[in-house]
Order: structure tokens, then C-alpha cells, then sequence
């Protein structure tokens, strides 16, 4: 296409061009996909980990309780709040 001096094409077809060259560029550039990819699998890791960590958690209280109910049930002084006169 050829030029003209002194031509200025209206600003339309300027923004146009830019915006297709935008376009293409967003295209072929694939650092913002592997970004998104990245960030979801952080994302997701994060979740498991709190997901673990809840679960690890539950189960040493429910340790926990077994065995201070087992210990009041025994008798045994000094566990879990039950007062005796120790030895």
C-alpha cells in the first residue's frame, strides 16, 4: 500500500491497526497462558495443603480426646482436668 505525503489516514483505521497488532501479539505470546497455568496450580497445591493440614489436625484432636477419655475413665489422676492426689 502505497503512501501518500501528507496523508494521515483517519484515526479509525490507526486504532484498528493497533488494536490487530494488539491482538496478534497477545496471540503468540504465550508467557501469560503459562502465568495463568502456573497461578492455577499454585492454587490448587495451596488448597490441598490447607485441605491436609485440616484434616492432620482433626485427627491428632480426636487422638487426643480417645485419650484423655480413656485416661478418666481409668482413673488415673492429673489427666485431662481430673484431679487427684498424684503420687
Amino acid at each position: 500500500m502505497a503512501r501518500l505525503v501528507g496523508f494521515k489516514p483517519p484515526k479509525g483505521e490507526i486504532g484498528m491497526k493497533k488494536l490487530m497488532t494488539m491482538a496478534r501479539q497477545f496471540r503468540d505470546d504465550e508467557n501469560g497462558a503459562a502465568m495463568v497455568e502456573y497461578s492455577i496450580l499454585i492454587g490448587i497445591i495451596a488448597a490441598a495443603s490447607i485441605l491436609i493440614i485440616v484434616g492432620i489436625g482433626l485427627w491428632v484432636t480426636g487422638r487426643f480426646t480417645g485419650l484423655c477419655n480413656a485416661m478418666n475413665g481409668a482413673g488415673v489422676p492429673g489427666s485431662c482436668g481430673l484431679t487427684g492426689t498424684g503420687s
